[in-house]
């Protein structure tokens, strides 16, 4: 495999070019507009070898100079740089010619897409939910008639979490060491595209399977490693307003036979009621009316055996004294006229904590480290970091190299705080904004706020292609909310679609639950008995699955993704993300359509044993049968990791 990656570098093409960019953010989602000024093709000149790799020249004839690829090789991976970096060129396309078959994952998350093929990926962090594009959406389908299976035009999508990496179907990756905006173009036949605003410097390796792939993309990206093991003991419950609804509910679950590990209180700061939903006051201290004496609660949930979660994200409710605090020292992200930058998020504006500031950073951190760590948190979900203004004035440094690096920089923050307090095996984060360092310092993803529908693009089908990108791209362990979180206009949550999703987060790296952004307006897991009793079941079948998942988190330290595409291990089904191995051996093919209970399978070549029925599988398509309690799940006849004791556990709970 390295001849191909050899082959591929000796035919680089490269232009050079200078441009602008015209940035305009609203509620996080980026317009983005470019004008490039002038372009021009270089043309390669010469090739010769080093001790450790080779250069490659290339020739402005224009300006009769020379331009210098550097490649050495380390260990089969091929490390390139551009010698030169003058200051008159900001635009770099890179081409390497590429298979008419072959396919590319990655590029950190993508919903609606998961073989990038075709696309042109744009790399810059961004709010995924665009108000007005779910606005538009819904009247369309309202006026058009909606179609589930049909996505939008992938170049109208933006992501949480944005990498320069990809992995191809012939089992090699490509990351490049870029932190401005860039995009990646997979839209030709026989070339594909980097395109760059600023020196191409990119890494190159292969492998013989995908697992070694993985395994060789972790090596430069790194890995969080390992996460507490109450994480498999059960299902994490959302519960909001106040201890006494926590205690309620709570003990609602726990009597009827629910496998509980944990509480997430994300209003556990307070609420803001808004025309959006029920929302977080974003005051980074336990709110006095709602959650009184927390501290002691916290202990007496713990006895439990039930730990308790909550919410922090980079901003500063500006009505509330930590706010002022942080203003009066300068802490915040300033405009042009030195005024704390105001960012509007849904409907409130709200400044940022300028982590360029070494004081704030501190500060930041001492209060995750005394108001949640220091009264007994066991994780929360650090939330957003895509937000940071391109026109705005840091304490240190360019917004526009840092934007991206962004969600990287607060994962960094959140790792250092739990390492320092010295938790690593009780406490845990979860983040969905993404980049490069996010690999290596975010505990784990959820892939953000799906809809709270079975649409592909956004609701509960967007979750696998999600899950398998962040794979992809060195991200091993993903999880979502389970039911979903947005809702507007007439988009609610049905209770066949909260049970939908728990059957199928009961088969992946954590299952946690959300009500969503109007709780009311949503079915909750508690809304009747039948749905406290599936989610028993549910929250069951997870615990059951202890053992093998913990196998596989020993996997994703070394960067195996958790949840995989099925031609991870088997090299066909190269476009297919319809369903997923959760790990090595179970196949999970969850329902993704409303009303349905039975759905086409695909099996790669194998023989899968439906752990409902004993029925066994071999390669080919079938439509199996998937009653409302049950999700089609197989286990490969000859498994290496699952062990016997699990098998029994799972086939009495989905046979009961």
């Amino acid at each position: 495999m390295e001849e191909l990656i050899r082959h591929m570098l000796k035919n680089m093409e490269m232009t050079i070019g200078y441009g602008t960019n015209h940035f305009r953010m609203s509620r996080g989602s980026f317009h983005y507009r470019k004008l490039v000024r002038w372009r021009r093709d270089l043309v390669r000149t010469g090739y010769e070898k080093t001790e450790n790799g080779f250069v490659l020249t290339f020739r402005d004839e224009k300006e009769q100079c020379d331009y210098h690829m550097d490649i050495t090789v380390h260990d089969g991976r091929y490390d390139c740089a551009m010698r030169e970096d003058p200051a008159k060129i900001n635009r770099w396309w890179v081409r390497l010619p590429c298979g008419t078959n072959e396919h590319f994952y990655g590029c950190g998350e993508t919903y609606s897409r998961f073989d990038l093929k075709g696309e042109r990926v744009r790399i810059f962090v961004a709010e995924h939910q665009n108000t007005r594009r779910i606005s538009r959406k819904i009247v369309h389908d309202k006026v058009i008639g909606h179609d589930p299976e049909k996505d939008l035009q992938f170049s109208a999508y933006e992501s949480y979490y944005a990498q320069p990496t990809f992995v191809s179907s012939r089992k090699y990756y490509l990351h490049a060491d870029t932190t401005r905006y860039a995009e990646f173009d997979f839209r030709q036949d026989r070339r594909l595209s980097l395109r760059l605003q600023e020196r191409p410097v990119f890494h190159m390796e292969s492998g013989k399977t995908f697992p070694e792939v993985s395994e060789k993309l972790s090596r430069l990206l790194g890995s969080y490693g390992k996460l507490p093991e109450w994480l498999y003991d059960g299902v994490i419950l959302a519960i909001q307003e106040g201890c006494s609804a926590v205690d309620e509910r709570l003990n609602k679950a726990l009597e009827a036979g629910v496998k509980v590990n944990g509480v997430w209180s994300q209003d556990w700061c307070g609420c803001r009621r808004t025309g959006f939903g029920y929302q977080v006051m974003w005051n980074w201290e336990a709110d006095q009316e709602l959650y009184p004496d927390l501290k002691n609660k916290i202990r007496e949930w713990n006895e439990k055996g039930v730990r308790f979660l909550g919410y922090i994200n980079p901003f500063m409710a500006i009505e509330k004294p930590l706010y002022k605090y942080a203003s009066e020292h300068g802490y915040c992200v300033k405009n042009k006229k030195g005024e704390d930058y105001m960012v509007t998020i849904t409907t409130f504006p709200a400044a940022m904590i300028d982590f360029t500031n070494p004081e704030a950073y501190a500060w930041y951190k001492d209060l995750i480290r005394k108001n949640m760590i220091g009264i007994g948190m066991s994780g929360w979900m650090a939330d957003f970091g895509e937000y940071l203004p391109v026109d705005c004035v840091l304490y240190e440094g360019d917004p526009k190299a840092l934007h991206n690096q962004w969600p990287a920089i607060w994962a960094r923050m959140n790792r250092e705080v739990v390492e320092e307090c010295g938790v690593r095996d009780e406490v845990f984060f979860f983040m969905r904004a993404g980049n490069t360092g996010s690999v290596r310092d975010a505990a784990c993803m959820w892939t953000g706020d799906q809809h709270v529908d079975w649409s592909k693009d956004d609701g509960l089908p967007s979750v696998i292609p999600a899950s398998l990108s962040l794979g992809m791209s060195g991200q091993t362990i993903v999880h979502s909310d389970a039911g979903g979180y947005t809702t507007i206009m007439h988009m609610t949550r049905s209770k066949e679609l909260l049970m939908r999703w728990e059957e199928m987060n009961a088969f992946s790296p954590l299952f946690r639950l959300h009500e969503g952004n109007q709780p009311s307006r949503n079915v909750q897991f508690d809304s009747d008995e039948e749905l406290l009793e599936h989610l028993a079941r549910q929250s069951r079948i997870h615990a059951a699955l202890k053992p093998y998942l913990l196998k596989l988190e020993a996997e994703a330290q070394q960067g195996i993704p958790m949840i995989r595409p099925l031609f991870y291990h088997y090299d066909s089904n190269y476009d297919y993300d319809k369903a997923y191995m959760l790990g090595r051996d179970l196949l999970v093919a969850p329902v993704r359509k409303q009303g349905r209970t039975d759905r086409h399978v695909v099996f790669p070549n194998d023989v899968w044993v439906d752990i409902a029925t004993g029925k066994e599988y071999k390669k080919g398509t079938y439509l199996v049968e998937a009653p409302m309690g049950r999700i089609p799940v197989f286990y490969r006849k000859q498994h290496s990791q699952l062990d016997e004791e699990t098998i029994r556990l799972l086939q009495q709970e989905i046979r009961s």
